[in-house]
């Protein structure tokens, strides 16, 4: 996947079939939309997601910067799909005052040379969020491209949306968010050296520090599975200060892995939160963690599906 970052001078050799948003979570939203996305692959256009770096929540200052998907995870999966280039737009005050018409000819047309557009129905872009899918497809004739406009799908009566999803998971809702989501809630990253507390007690965990740009759900012990190397391994992951490496209380992931022997340092994963369990409790003993901890991995096993 060639990605495009950090420039606005860009062209692509051929045309192609652009699907454009923020794509936070990449929900089942999202997901219908890169579905429609890859049938163009077939038709032998080259497949282009088109999003802003940063979102222009982050840009104005309506948003903290947390993400339910981080850059750097929207690039494994948006190459996992199997997309053909990746459009990270620089956002500035700049940038983000191109009038919409000049954005629509100048990027998605002359540089992405789109002949085909794909967006949600609520898609918006360009000066004071002018840019629209009834814009898109007025100046689609001129323009020589094509446009579908993905509506808005719910689950369970809820209209799917990445700020719901957001407040689902800063309330520890994982199984809800998961609903919306299409799959459990993750967090990517590589393995870093914690305390090593596990290994004394016949536990031994894995220490993952997202980004300060990931959003964290509550503090606590969730049901949870470790993806590395294509294998899905069942765990038990504690989201907090636990496994933090240096003298600053830096939020991290510790899990511990049931079927897994090895050493992970320095190796990227994926941590998948099925749902809360209990939150963090303060232990009198190394013993009575040692309990909790094997009584986490009982329920655990129980819980999990094979």
């Amino acid at each position: 996947m060639i990605i495009i970052s950090d420039t606005l001078d860009f062209k692509l050799n051929s045309r192609s079939a652009v699907a454009i948003g923020k794509f936070d979570g990449v929900h089942l939203g999202h997901r219908e939309l890169m579905q429609t996305l890859m049938e163009k692959k077939e038709e032998g256009l080259m497949t282009c997601v088109f999003t802003f770096d940063p979102s222009p929540a982050v840009l104005f200052g309506m948003s903290d910067g947390k993400e339910l998907t981080t850059k750097a995870e929207k690039r494994k999966i948006f190459e996992e799909m199997g997309i053909d280039v990746l459009v990270e737009f620089p956002l500035s005050t700049a940038s983000a005052a191109i009038p919409a018409e000049d954005f629509v000819k100048d990027y998605l047309v002359e540089r992405l040379r789109a002949k085909w557009i794909v967006a949600g129905e609520d898609v918006s872009f360009g000066a004071k969020g002018t840019g629209n899918a009834a814009l898109l497809n007025q100046m689609a004739e001129t323009c020589d491209f094509s446009v579908t406009t993905i509506s808005k799908i719910a689950v369970d009566g809820r209209e799917i949306s990445s700020s719901y999803i957001r407040e689902l998971v800063e309330s520890g809702e994982m199984e809800k968010a998961k609903k919306f989501l299409g799959t459990p809630y993750s967090i990517s990253g590589e393995v870093s050296h914690g305390k090593k507390l596990g290994r004394t007690i016949g536990m031994p965990t894995i220490n993952v520090l997202p980004g300060e740009d990931k959003l964290l759900p509550p503090k606590g012990v969730y049901y949870s599975s470790v993806v590395y190397n294509g294998v899905i391994y069942k765990a038990i992951s504690n989201v907090g200060y636990k496994p933090t490496v240096t003298d600053e209380k830096i939020m991290g992931v510790e899990s511990f892995l049931f079927d897994y022997e090895g050493d992970l340092y320095g190796k990227e994963v994926t941590i998948l939160l099925h749902a809360f369990k209990r939150p963090e409790m303060k232990f009198d003993s190394v013993e009575a963690l040692k309990e909790q901890m094997h009584l986490d991995k009982l329920e655990g096993a129980k819980y999990l599906p094979n």
